[in-house]
């Protein structure tokens, strides 16, 4: 006779936590399924994937580079290279002869680039503690210092590594995020650049990318000015992101850019009007239609109702959603690509689906590749996106789901690369 419901649950309760959290054991038949599964193709499936464009990133870094007046590109691939993938665009922009250094803001993704087979500096723009400080400059990371404590550290790091650590000395000239604060920082960076320990590979600051710019170049000028008159030459300064590689050419391009967004092929808000330079997005977020219905009036599509069909109407759905890094606010009017045909997006992104009005016709069948991020059409460039939706494009890049399958493709390598 089976147990009653109060004696399942007494039962259940007296069993002891440890077995009730034990792991199932691993079944090696899933697990060689799993595996076949991520061997194929990202684009033969029904789950959305990335297709990185290696050739659109080389043009992005020369167009940078010829904007910045021939300048070094200290190229920044945090955040998983914008979303993109460090182990994808990594050793593509490693390769550039315009790029003289790369750049994190986390410890892993240094080292993640390294195993990735990166040769060229690569900077942590973050703080490490010693332990992770020595792990990094083994492998030849430069650290970023900015604490009072820093002369310390970095000594027990080159104790520990058996020679002078490499770092970038980070002001705060007024953005009040990280960095030595700018009033209290002449005497710091006179006894780091002293210290035998240390091996000054250049001094930094980021800008707020307002109108207080300029008095932060000011600050940090005044700054490097004392440094110099003090004896103190650092090899490389650097200060322009993005939006001042653009915006604040005169005063923040100094020794070296260290663009981000720009690499992608995005542009930083105002700047695509200006026509500097031509920007190529170096990534399609793709999916196939998996399901093509039709409506009547007074059918509703996905949560909310917020479309209700006035008239016999096709829908498609894709499976792609916020979770994949889609934004929500899509439906504010963002469109989606699917052939040559423009479709908009309708109803709510839920987190795995996004459902696009395909319109009196069915002109769309199961099966059929729809391209929502892009630059097969200006309708999906990432700009076009993030101003449909009313967001900002970091967020079109940044948020996009690291476990998404992602083709690269190369075509000076004659061959795509499944990553």
């Amino acid at each position: 006779m089976p147990p009653s419901r109060r004696e399942f649950l007494h039962t259940a309760a007296a069993a002891p936590l440890g077995a009730a959290l034990a792991p199932l054991p691993a079944r090696p038949q899933a697990t060689a399924s799993l595996d076949r599964w991520r061997q194929r193709s990202a684009a033969t499936n029904y789950e959305p994937w990335l297709e990185i464009d290696a050739v659109a990133l080389r043009h992005n870094v020369r167009e940078i580079a010829r904007l910045a007046g021939g300048r070094p590109v200290l190229a920044v691939v945090k955040n998983n290279a914008y979303g993109l993938g460090l182990a994808r665009v990594g050793p593509v922009i490693d390769a550039l002869a315009p790029v003289g250094a790369l750049a994190v803001v986390k410890p892993e993704e240094a080292l993640a680039l390294r195993a990735a087979g990166v040769r060229k500096p690569i900077l942590l723009m973050g703080l490490a503690d010693v332990e992770t400080g020595i792990e990094l400059a083994s492998h030849d990371i430069q650290l970023s210092v900015f604490t009072d404590d820093a002369s310390e550290r970095l000594t027990a790091i080159a104790r520990a590594i058996k020679r002078p650590v490499p770092v970038h000395l980070y002001v705060d000239s007024g953005m009040g995020r990280m960095g030595i604060r700018y009033d209290r920082a002449a005497a710091w960076i006179d006894a780091l650049a002293r210290l035998p320990q240390a091996r000054l590979e250049g001094i930094f600051t980021e800008l707020a990318e307002s109108d207080t710019d300029l008095e932060q170049l000011d600050r940090f000028a005044s700054l490097i000015r004392t440094a110099r008159a003090r004896g103190v030459r650092p090899p490389r300064l650097h200060a322009a992101s993005s939006h001042a590689l653009f915006f604040r050419p005169e005063s923040a391009h100094l020794d070296m850019v260290r663009p981000g967004l720009v690499l992608y092929g995005a542009y930083p808000a105002g700047a695509q009007t200006s026509r500097q330079i031509e920007l190529r997005p170096a990534f399609r977020l793709r999916a196939r239609v998996v399901r093509v219905e039709r409506l009547q009036p007074g059918d509703g599509a996905s949560y909310g109702r917020n479309f209700v069909a006035e008239r016999p109407t096709w829908i498609a759905t894709l499976p792609v959603g916020h979770a994949d890094g889609y934004p929500r606010q899509a439906v504010r009017g963002a469109e989606v690509l699917i052939g040559d045909r423009l479709y908009r997006v309708i109803g709510a992104v839920s987190a795995s689906h996004t459902i696009v009005e395909v319109g009196d016709e069915r002109t769309v069948h199961v099966g059929d590749v729809a391209t929502l991020v892009g630059p097969d059409h200006s309708a999906v460039a990432p700009n076009t996106l993030a101003e449909r939706a009313g967001i900002s494009v970091y967020d079109v890049l940044m948020h996009l789901s690291a476990g998404l399958p992602a083709l690269t493709l190369d075509a000076s390598a004659g061959h795509d690369a499944q990553r």
